[in-house]
């Protein structure tokens, strides 16, 4: 999959809603560890949120995420305010437990 549709997004963004962030990225940026951390959560889940603090790459947020995604091997869904949702498939996953895009 190279990227996702429109409609994928949306129903990513749906699932999202009822996540809490579990990830936070402050002043200091993305570190190793906080990389590490995002990609074990991704593998579990496949789906997970990002709070983007104030100072986040000069306020560019969407760009932030994109670069935070692309670091981990994941999709980024979508950027609200300071929230950031990505996704990344992992097939190794049960299928009762995957998210399965249309």
């Amino acid at each position: 999959m190279e990227s996702l549709t429109g409609k994928q997004k949306r129903y990513l963004r749906s699932l999202g809603q009822r996540l809490h962030a579990e990830i936070a990225v402050g002043k200091t940026g993305v570190s190793e560890t906080l990389r590490a951390h995002l990609d074990r959560l991704l593998d579990e889940r496949e789906l997970a949120k990002v709070r983007l603090g104030e100072g986040t790459t000069g306020g560019d947020r969407r760009r932030a995420a994109e670069e935070l995604a692309a670091g981990v091997g994941a999709f980024c869904a979508g950027v609200v305010g300071r929230t950031a949702l990505l996704y990344k498939p992992n097939e190794s996953l049960p299928i009762e437990k995957r998210i399965l895009l249309g």
